[in-house]
């Protein structure tokens, strides 16, 4: 597995585009748009973090889920992302906006039709803490702050 395959051409998409960040557990299913976020080289494996607000319905999923999905489109599925990004999953069933496929190693699926994909085995969630932030980035989080979701990148591919 070559977790780094693409990683600038990943990269430049997930932060100006943005990417599907997919979740299950049990029957509960969402994806949404991200483009905040790191892939790298954590605790000697490959991860990839996510930073997830608390209003947002995927987080009540990610807190119980045992994975996570990251769907990229290389400069595709602009109006899914812009969806996906704005309208919530507690009002909407996203499957009538994105397909989605069985992932290969995780219990979440991916979202079809994208050019990588990063299945990654949630293993630690951690709140942002703001008064560790310096004061500029403090005041732009007031209480709005994300917890960050550190997934082991078990498998990637792209097609």
């Amino acid at each position: 597995m070559n977790y780094a395959k693409n990683y600038e051409q990943v990269m430049s998409h997930y932060s100006a585009s943005g990417a599907f960040l997919t979740v299950k557990a049990g029957e509960e299913l969402n994806t949404m748009t991200v483009s905040w976020g790191f892939m790298g080289f954590f605790w000697a494996k490959p991860y990839f973090i996510v930073g997830v607000r608390p209003q947002r319905f995927t987080k009540h999923i990610l807190d119980k889920a045992d994975s996570f999905t990251i769907s990229v489109p290389f400069g595709t599925m602009k109006e899914e992302l812009e969806i996906c990004g704005t309208k919530s999953g507690a009002d909407m069933d996203k499957g009538e906006i994105v397909k989605f496929m069985d992932s290969r190693r995780v219990s979440s699926p991916v979202v079809k039709g994208c050019d990588m994909y990063y299945e990654c085995s949630l293993s630690f969630s951690q709140p942002l803490q703001a008064d560790n932030l310096p004061g500029r980035i403090a005041d732009f989080y007031k209480d709005d702050r994300h917890t960050f979701y550190f997934g082991e990148i078990v498998d990637c591919y792209g097609f």
